[in-house]
């Protein structure tokens, strides 16, 4: 089976095709290695035998002179930085939305199938805070899943991704393509650079081993901003299984996320990040919320549990663990990325 991934030197396009070589897939990368880091991890797939093409996908007609025929095309390739997405609408537009529509040609051509991966920027801001709110008076069980109210304001990056969908939706009726949407929410793992607004895990346990300020930001500094972490591989677990079952399980839409029983607020991560490290740091607090914050998100696993009995094995703790001995390992050659 012929697998293009793009955004193949992106955290999760990376080590997804680390796990699908293992299962001896052939696959390529597409990536134009606009993040700092997408060159150290282009060196990675070389060294494993996996070659990227360096082009923009945003451009119109990029992926049509591409002789690699596919059979699936795996879509991690976005611009998912949320802030970024009100300062550069032009560059997310075309990096999340023009680069969809060239992907959708690419199946035409190939008549191949297509596994999407979203976000939870789909939903609206008013929804998570609208279950923020009940979560204070009981327990968790406003979760969010694939009935939830999707009308709203969103940001312009959460647009970008629900026009993706819309779009896919679009082609699959009108070309017959099969496809997957996977709605994913905070990812984290071996191999992720962070930054405060996609890779927040891994950002506040470097900062925790190198003793570096961090800031408790919006919502008052209360650091009370809830959210479900997946691991990586949990992620290439699912991924590999809706490859495989990809005929008979096509043209539907699932949350994927790390469900309520892998739920942290900032205040119980710096907890976590300073037993594990042995280090505590004074983290301040700025009390002004960014109008595209939200302060609550947490999956429903459920549908896509029932559909190919999967559900995450990795708790917070045994992430953080694993990135810990990753990052000790590696100081010197990932330093730079953080």
């Amino acid at each position: 089976m012929n697998i293009i991934v793009t955004g193949g030197c992106g955290f999760v396009g990376t080590a997804l095709f680390l796990f699908l070589k293992k299962k001896k897939f052939k696959v390529i990368s597409v990536d134009n290695l606009s993040k700092v880091y997408s060159k150290k991890n282009e060196y990675i797939l070389k060294k494993n035998k996996i070659r990227n093409f360096r082009f923009n996908i945003g451009k119109f007609r990029s992926l049509e002179n591409l002789k690699f025929k596919s059979d699936i095309i795996v879509d991690c390739s976005a611009d998912p930085a949320v802030e970024n997405s009100r300062l550069n609408q032009q560059k997310v537009f075309e990096s999340n939305l023009v680069s969809t529509f060239n992907i959708l040609k690419k199946n035409i051509l190939d008549n191949s199938s297509l596994i999407f991966l979203s976000t939870s920027r789909v939903y609206p801001i008013s929804e998570s805070y609208k279950k923020y709110i009940t979560l204070k008076r009981k327990k968790l069980t406003k979760v969010f899943n694939e009935k939830t109210n999707i009308n709203g304001i969103r940001t312009f990056y959460g647009y970008t991704k629900f026009a993706s969908e819309m779009m896919i939706e679009e082609f699959s009726y009108s070309h017959n393509i099969k496809y997957i949407i996977n709605r994913c929410g905070l990812i984290s793992g071996i191999g992720q650079y962070g930054k405060v607004d996609q890779g927040l895990i891994s950002l506040w346990l470097w900062r925790h081993i190198n003793k570096i300020k961090l800031n408790y930001i919006g919502f008052s500094g209360s650091g009370k901003q809830l959210r479900d972490v997946l691991d990586i591989e949990d992620l290439c677990n699912l991924i590999f299984l809706q490859i495989k079952k990809l005929n008979k399980i096509n043209n539907e839409t699932f949350c994927v996320g790390g469900g309520k029983n892998n739920t942290t607020n900032l205040l119980n991560l710096s907890s976590v990040c300073s037993k594990i490290t042995g280090n505590k740091l004074r983290i301040g607090k700025i009390k002004k919320t960014s109008n595209y914050d939200i302060p609550f998100f947490v999956t429903s696993n459920k549908k896509v549990m029932s559909k190919y009995n999967w559900k995450p094995k990795k708790k917070l703790k045994e992430i953080l663990t694993e990135m810990y001995s990753w990052m000790i390992k590696e100081n010197k050659k990932i330093k730079r990325f953080f």
